[in-house]
């Protein structure tokens, strides 16, 4: 056989004709190798805002971060448990209350971006910080300006320099913040697919049909009608019954189950769903025995109570201190933490 000339492009492969080979040859052809979506781009290329004129857009779209956050149970979870040890450790103030600060928490943790707006009174003296959803606040062009955007796209303006905005670093620009768990988008969609996938596959039926195939000389049509009936007799309230077929000098092969699918569906849904979740743990740094994850193996993840002590330090300690960048911001102390009690060795 020859093979024909390869384009380019991904899908586009070496391809072999009927034309091209005799009559009684086999026709044949190949796919190239797997590209990305994103192959010849550069990732971060993306991760630019432009400017509508009066204010940036974000480079990722805040909206899809959001439903994200129903994705995966993992992905939600890891957020949470952060929020909720920075929440229990803060030290409220009527300047800014502890609901106030869990939900700019969980806007900075969600999309890296956290955005707090200062109430003045007619002294102009700071009296309270409100929390701006970070879905709807847009940065805008002019030093100092900040935009509120509806879903009906109204838009609010603050006051200038009346907004703090606690971001996430980003390598290609310093507009927006990006959070770190994208590294791990695609096993954050690959654990959904494949929950999906098993969902649709037990919908559709093919986990448990199989055909019945009777070739035995030994049997009648009346036999055949017994069997179908006694068939049919396993469906609703009194399924899974066993059936007994007698059929004395028949042959080996006369009576045979072929099955369509199977139950254990051969698409290792159980490795793909592990395989995903360390991702996305890893990307969090959350050890998995804080969310409650069950070890596969005898062994377990080791000391629940060492894991929280290493994770709280090099995680939520951090994290604290890049909350108490709101002070710097307004020049006095509005936040802080209690410190972590060490309990004696």
């Amino acid at each position: 056989m020859k093979n024909s000339k390869a384009f380019g492009g991904p899908a586009t492969a070496l391809v072999t004709t009927a034309a091209a080979a005799p009559a009684s040859g086999v026709t044949a052809f190949t796919f190239g190798d797997a590209e990305a979506v994103l192959d010849r781009r550069e990732v971060l290329g993306y991760f630019e805002s432009w400017s509508n004129g009066r204010w940036y857009e974000p480079p990722v779209p805040m909206r899809s971060l959001a439903r994200l956050l129903d994705v995966n149970p993992h992905h939600r979870s890891a957020i949470d448990v952060k929020r909720n040890l920075l929440a229990s450790s803060y030290i409220p103030t009527p300047m800014l209350t502890r609901r106030e600060f869990t939900t700019w928490v969980f806007d900075y943790l969600w999309s890296g971006n956290g955005y707090l707006e200062r109430v003045d009174n007619m002294f102009g003296r700071p009296v309270a910080l409100k929390r701006s959803l970070a879905a709807n606040t847009r940065r805008g062009l002019k030093p100092g300006q900040f935009f509120f955007i509806n879903n009906r796209w109204e838009e609010h303006e603050f006051a200038k320099d009346s907004v703090f905005q606690l971001m996430e670093d980003n390598a290609s620009q310093e507009i927006y913040g990006t959070p770190g768990y994208l590294s791990a988008l695609q096993s954050l969609l690959l654990n959904e697919g494949a929950t999906l996938f098993r969902r649709r596959y037990y919908l559709n039926g093919a986990h448990a049909g199989f055909i019945f195939y009777l070739n035995e000389a030994t049997m009648n049509a009346g036999d055949a009608d017994e069997i179908e009936e006694a068939l049919k007799g396993t469906k609703g309230l009194g399924q899974f019954k066993n059936l007994f077929i007698h059929a004395p000098g028949g042959k080996k092969d006369g009576v045979q189950i072929i099955p369509i699918g199977e139950a254990a569906a051969k698409d290792i849904f159980s490795d793909v769903k592990s395989v995903t979740r360390d991702d996305i743990l890893a990307a969090h740094r959350v050890p998995p025995q804080l969310l409650g994850v069950v070890p596969a193996n005898t062994g377990g993840f080791g000391d629940v109570k060492d894991a929280f002590d290493t994770f709280y330090e090099l995680e939520i300690e951090p994290l604290q201190a890049r909350f108490l960048e709101l002070n710097e911001w307004l020049g006095f102390e509005a936040i802080a933490f209690e410190p972590r009690a060490v309990p004696a060795a």
